[in-house]
């Protein structure tokens, strides 16, 4: 067995030893860290951030069994947000990143970034309700994206040097504390201009993408770096690298971990234009935390491809082209291999800018924040991996951002 093997069957066992009190029922409150997820069919919720300078809050829609939604409250972060930008991408996209707003893997437990006060904040998740546990400093400035894995918390900061800087949860609280030693900068310093930090499914394994340094002309991303930071956790839970891997297109974007150690990233491409990659690629990740590329920049012939979402199974990865206001749909073979189902599987309508997406538990809901018409659209997840469309919600402010759903 390889040093990297027992490293990993070491890190599994000792988050396994940090949750046991948690599992015992020894926590001096309820710990919402753990519990069942909603089954199949069943009513759950979408969250979002208004991402208000005058106050940052995340709102509540809930989610009936035919996936429809309804705005049910909001809840302040105890932080600042940006507000939407003047220019694209920025008016649509004021964070430049995906993952601002996410549940642990148990849905007890909410994390999202107050990007203007260099915050972020923990909940507990009650129903249709959030209960605000603590609001701390992120390690640095403009904190963009949030990644959980069992009582591990990482948050990508975007601003000056960019970083990533590690939090635990506290077993008898769930507030988030400070890991001492866990900041660690990204391979592209100052100008990696990230957009998301996530674990791989079994935690060995922390990846931020870097879409390059703006160009002159503001708003528009050159995406000169070509690069994606992978970073190994160790066993308590700081993390070693970065590790840089050269991205099949430029400007890699969003991204989702699926079976097998599978990444699927999307790849940006300039603003408004369907010239450069706008397509998603797939990689492996190897044992010592390199990434293999499987299939590469498979182009959707859309515009601004910038996020991408994979299906609880692993069989369908969706990209939100954001500038042609278009969903694509892709395949993924067991063994990683995309291929483009539809250019164009759904279009939430006339002036659409599709961003941030997020599926239900279950799979069976697709979701889109529409950052234009201030809406969040709804989608029924077919078998065979198209989309039907199940209408809008209104209740997104002007620069809102991030998506999660349960």
């Amino acid at each position: 067995m390889t040093t990297n093997r027992i490293r990993r069957l070491s890190l599994r066992s000792t988050f396994a030893f940090a949750l046991l009190p948690l599992l015992l029922g020894v926590s001096a409150q309820k710990n919402w860290a753990q519990g069942e997820s909603p089954s199949e069919g069943h009513p759950g919720a979408v969250y979002t951030l208004t991402n208000q300078p005058s106050g940052n809050s995340v709102i509540v829609f809930d989610r009936a069994a035919d996936g429809t939604l309804t705005l049910a409250g909001s809840y302040p972060t105890g932080g600042t947000g940006t507000g939407a930008g003047s220019t694209f991408p920025t008016m649509v996209d004021p964070l430049g990143g995906q993952g601002a707003v996410v549940l642990s893997r148990s849905n007890r437990l909410l994390f999202a970034v107050s990007a203007a006060s260099n915050q972020v904040s923990a909940f507990a998740v009650d129903g249709d309700r959030l209960d605000l546990l603590n609001t701390i400093s992120s390690g640095g400035t403009m904190p963009v994206s949030v990644a959980v894995y069992g009582n591990l918390v990482y948050v990508l900061n975007a601003g000056g040097t960019p970083n990533i800087t590690g939090f635990t949860i506290d077993p008898r609280t769930n507030k988030l504390v400070p890991l001492a030693g866990s900041a660690r900068p990204l391979a592209g310093g100052s100008a990696a201009n990230p957009a998301e930090v996530s674990f791989s499914l079994d935690g060995s394994v922390l990846m931020v993408t870097e879409k390059g340094p703006a160009a002159p002309v503001p708003g528009f991303l050159l995406g000169l770096t070509h690069t994606i930071d992978t970073y190994t956790v160790n066993r308590n839970g700081t993390v070693s690298g970065p590790i840089s891997n050269h991205s099949s297109g430029s400007t890699p974007f969003g991204f989702e971990f699926t079976h097998r150690g599978l990444a699927i990233v999307s790849e940006a491409g300039p603003p408004l234009s369907p010239v450069g990659p706008n397509a998603l690629s797939s990689y492996r990740v190897d044992e010592n935390g390199k990434l293999e590329l499987i299939t590469g920049s498979l182009n959707n012939g859309q515009a601004a491809t910038c996020w991408a979402i994979v299906t609880s199974d692993g069989r369908y990865a969706y990209s939100m082209n954001t500038g042609s206001g278009t969903i694509s749909s892709y395949e993924v073979s067991p063994e990683g291999h995309l291929t483009l189902l539809d250019p164009t599987a759904a279009s939430p309508g006339s002036g659409s800018t599709p961003t941030d997406p997020a599926l239900s538990n279950d799979g069976r809901f697709l979701y889109v924040r529409d950052p234009l018409l201030n809406t969040v659209d709804a989608f029924r997840v077919e078998a065979n991996g198209s989309l039907t469309p199940l209408g809008t919600t209104k209740g997104v402010p002007t620069g809102g951002q991030g998506l999660a759903a349960r």
